[in-house]
């Protein structure tokens, strides 16, 4: 047993399809692709910090893309030989959560996290503070 199993047991199909299974949701028919108010984005199963608003940027291919992790100890990068490609997968640590996979062609020699929506939850700023990520409000410039 998991800590992480009602968490789980929580999540949608698709949800579960994607982090459980290490399946990948359409691109463009997703949650986040085009949010891009302030806040922080958690792993859906741990709730663990993965990534920012502050490094996330249009990549023009339907999904959710960073330039970096806000918690990097928090991913683990595996190779990824699927599809006939040779990638590098991103998972979460904590929860061992498939998120998506990262490529070297982000914006201005940066790295690309093309994440999969279905794999997290976004904190707006005015919630950080009540969802308990208050020590990340100062990312916004609020304390």
């Amino acid at each position: 047993m998991s800590k992480y199993d009602e968490n789980i047991r929580k999540l949608t199909p698709l949800q579960y399809k994607v982090t459980q299974e290490k399946g990948t949701e359409k691109p463009y028919e997703n949650e986040y692709n085009d949010e891009f108010r302030e806040g922080i984005y958690v792993d859906i199963v741990s709730k663990e910090v993965l990534f920012s608003s502050k490094d996330k940027f249009n990549a023009h291919c339907g999904w959710p893309s960073f330039t970096k992790p806000l918690n990097e100890k928090e991913i683990i990068k595996k190779l990824d030989f699927s599809h006939g490609m040779i990638r590098t997968e991103v998972r979460s640590k904590s929860a061992n959560s498939h998120l998506g996979h990262v490529f070297d062609d982000g914006p201005e020699g940066n790295l690309r996290y093309c994440i999969n929506s279905a794999s997290l939850e976004f904190i707006p700023k005015e919630k950080m503070a009540e969802r308990g990520y208050k020590e990340y409000l100062s990312l916004f410039g609020s304390v």
